[in-house]
């Protein structure tokens, strides 16, 4: 009989957050534990100044949202990008650019944008990342329709632990638009990233255990007001993370990868 192999603690760094209304980890975190609320007006969409100027006005807000919250986790964590092996995960991908490519094809295809195109595949933000940083290390791209976020955790922890070494992780979505909007629902603009280490650090904000849990799985509800006015976005299985690193503390989340398996965390603060 094989014994039973218990998964090693891993840390998380620079946890960054991106939303009109929460722009940036400092508002967001006061947002959801109440000390402070979310802007308004709302934030436009963010510049990443990993881009070149021309790229960063031609790239779409998928880009744009994934590319901002990367930095500001890297810049958190005091990592270097180039080192750094990366999971990038998106529900749907861009919507807005896939709307487009399905509409033009649909009636003229001959005057298709060959820029348009080359962002409609679900690996283009992070193919923007890489080449804009010079990363070589090892990318992924990773879509789990309604549980995303979650499955996009389990991959990283996984692989921090297999390679023991320290992986980002960043997760974003945007609106569903035209025809796609009768067939998924996603509002809003969110993004969030995070740096999942295999050692504590002096930039480490909170450790976690995790296992897998068989048996029926229940999403995760947001508690803060913040919190709720974004689970309409396909990312929002990532919001009771990001409330509990707010809170502090130690709590155990059941992140659901399907209807009947969940990724159980143990979270303890610092």
């Amino acid at each position: 009989m094989s014994a039973i192999v218990k998964t090693p603690t891993l840390y998380i760094e620079g946890p960054a957050f991106w939303a009109p209304t929460l722009p940036g980890w400092d508002i967001a975190r006061a947002a959801f534990t109440g000390t402070g609320a979310p802007i308004d007006p709302p934030a436009k969409r963010p510049s990443p100044q990993v881009l070149a100027p021309a790229e960063r006005r031609r790239a779409p807000d998928t880009v744009a949202l994934a590319l901002e919250v990367a930095a500001n986790a890297i810049a958190a964590s005091g990592r270097d990008a180039k080192d750094l092996p990366c999971i990038f995960a998106s529900a749907h991908g861009d919507l807005g650019i896939n709307d487009y490519m399905c509409g033009v094809l649909a009636s003229d295809p001959t005057v298709l944008s060959p820029i348009k195109f080359h962002n409609s595949v679900h690996n283009a933000a992070v193919g923007y990342w890489t080449i804009g940083v010079g990363c070589m290390a090892a990318s992924n791209s990773v879509a789990a329709y309604e549980t995303t976020f979650a499955s996009a955790l389990l991959e990283a922890a996984a692989q921090c632990a297999a390679d023991d070494q320290p992986v980002l992780l960043v997760g974003y979505d945007m609106p569903a638009v035209g025809a796609l909007a009768s067939v998924t629902t996603s509002r809003g603009l969110l993004a969030v990233a995070l740096v999942i280490a295999p050692q504590r650090t002096d930039r480490t904000v909170a450790a976690f255990d995790w296992s897998l849990v068989a048996g029926p799985s229940h999403p995760i509800a947001p508690r803060s007001e913040a919190a709720q006015a974004l689970a309409t976005n396909a990312m929002a299985d990532a919001l009771p993370l990001f409330e509990a690193l707010a809170a502090g503390g130690a709590e155990t989340l059941a992140m659901p990868l399907s209807a009947r398996l969940s990724l159980q965390l143990q979270l303890t603060q610092g």
